[in-house]
């Protein structure tokens, strides 16, 4: 008898185990990626020089003739050590080449010439909390991309450019825009368009008459085009998303949006609106992980049906099952290792930049006329 009680007991303290391991456990993950020291305290990794291509992921990379394409990556460091990766963190380097820009970034190539600068992320704990050490962290990455953005503008003094970026990135690129695009009209009229991808904005900051507008036509230039997406009927993670997210203040601070709308650029559409784009306007998305740098992905169409509701993009269970998560628990919480729009951003990029350079010749044939008439 007592043999039975004490084997119940363990049969039921493991039950309670596993229940409370199955319940808590992304509490416990998310726990074991704190740096566990505050950051006013903290030692962040060595700045790097942007002047050394050692700095750059990509520098370059593409083709010529088109515009210079600045590209922000996502998270790729967990965490636990830092709250600021090194740059040259090994399993951070490896997402980054393996998932991030194959699928973000090898988009723009086409249309230009890529640059993708290693800087000292946020990591990915720094997005799980709101923490005002985590704020203190994401702040502090922004240093780095400004330093290489400017050195980037440098080697590219004139011409059509694109300022990109993905998750951190994105968020990175939102301040870049506001503080060193928008204010400076000869950078703006370079601009053929801004990518924020998975990347939550406030619409109030790109409405009509804003230095740089959210993108309203398919051929608009100087625009922007920014999404975060959800997919429908995940209600789970719109919560999450809500309760996180966060925009840059006039001080240089991160704070929560609250009620202020996200903006919503729907990439399969091309436009801010909130018509729904049907699953055979998908032009094709693809999963290209693992693929080396210039290969470019087949591309699955009519996979999603997609819509802008309340600033969120909202899309269909993909038709294919290469449109999933997969990973590690921390992997599920970075930018998809796939790219739902590619092929529909791929011609985006490709229709503005045409715009652009069709302006660009008529700015000229003016400036000449001008000149020839005096």
């Amino acid at each position: 008898m007592i043999r039975r009680i004490i084997g119940g007991t363990l049969i039921a303290l493991v039950a309670l185990v596993v229940i409370a391991i199955l319940v808590w456990r992304g509490d416990i993950l998310r726990s074991g990626l704190d740096p566990e020291v505050p950051f006013q305290t903290y030692d962040p990794p060595p700045a790097t020089d942007y002047a050394d291509v050692s700095a750059w992921a990509l520098r370059d990379a593409g083709n010529e003739g088109g515009a210079a394409i600045f590209f922000i990556h996502s998270t790729t460091y967990d965490g636990g050590d830092h709250w600021n990766a090194p740059i040259d963190q090994p399993e951070s380097e490896r997402w980054l080449w393996r998932s991030v820009l194959p699928n973000h970034a090898a988009l723009f190539s086409r249309s230009g010439l890529v640059s993708a600068p290693r800087y000292r992320q946020a990591s990915l704990y720094t997005r799980l909390t709101i923490r005002e050490d985590a704020r203190e962290a994401r702040v502090f990455a922004y240093q780095d991309i400004l330093a290489a953005f400017d050195a980037w503008l440098a080697r590219n003094p004139e011409g059509p450019i694109i300022v990109a970026g993905v998750e951190q990135g994105g968020e990175l690129a939102a301040r870049l825009l506001r503080e060193r695009v928008a204010p400076d009209t000869a950078l703006h009229g370079r601009l053929v368009a801004a990518y924020l991808m998975d990347a939550t904005v406030p619409a109030d900051e790109y409405g009509t008459g804003a230095a740089l507008p959210a993108c309203r036509d398919r051929a608009e230039t100087g625009c922007v085009f920014a999404w975060v997406q959800v997919r429908e009927m995940d209600d789970e993670t719109l919560r999450r998303l809500d309760r996180r997210a966060m925009g840059w203040t006039d001080q240089g601070t991160l704070e929560l949006l609250g009620d202020r709308p996200y903006l919503c650029v729907n990439p399969v559409l091309g436009v801010r609106t909130d018509r729904r784009a049907e699953q055979r306007e998908h032009l094709g998305g693809a999963n290209a992980t693992d693929l080396e740098w210039g290969v470019r992905p087949a591309f699955l169409n009519r996979q999603v049906s997609a819509q802008c509701q309340d600033g969120v993009l909202r899309y269909s269970r993909p038709a294919s099952d290469v449109f999933g998560p997969t990973g590690s628990w921390a992997d599920r919480r970075k930018a998809p290792s796939y790219n739902l729009f590619y092929a529909d951003l791929e011609a985006d990029v490709e229709r503005r930049l045409q715009a652009w350079d069709q302006s660009a010749a008529g700015r000229s044939a003016r400036q000449s006329n001008s000149a020839s008439s005096t």
